[in-house]
């Protein structure tokens, strides 16, 4: 999107200049021309998009999607842990570990999942 900022700047400069002579020709109003041209704009801006497969929305959709499953698994992860009605639940976690972590219902101590996760999802935002 940023690459075809300078692209639709000098489009919309050659439309301007082209419904106002368009205008003057023909007799519009301001407020018919500056129609005109917005109308015209939108279709030149779409078409660039397409052309270059960069729609505005597809940066955004990622947000939409991820923030609602971030969620949903953390308030998921949340009542396994912590909130579990059933005792057996709690017996399995306190003993399914691995590695050093061997309680999954005790912090970690090493801070190594939190640093790690958090470096991960850094590392998968910047590629």
């Amino acid at each position: 999107l940023e690459n075809l900022q300078p692209e639709i700047k000098a489009l919309a400069e050659r439309l301007r200049w082209e419904v106002s002579v368009r205008g003057k020709r023909v007799g519009w109003s301001q407020e018919a021309a500056r129609f005109h041209f917005k109308k015209n704009l939108r279709r030149v801006v779409t078409e660039l998009y397409i052309r270059d497969n960069c729609h505005p929305f597809k940066a955004t959709v990622l947000l939409w999607v991820q923030v609602p499953l971030w969620v949903c698994v953390s308030l998921a992860l949340r009542n396994c842990s912590v909130g579990a009605k059933a005792p057996e639940v709690q017996e399995q976690l306190s003993a399914g570990g691995a590695l050093w972590f061997t309680d999954l219902t005790a912090p970690d101590s090493t801070w190594v999942l939190p640093v790690s996760l958090g470096l991960v999802n850094l590392l998968i935002v910047e590629v």
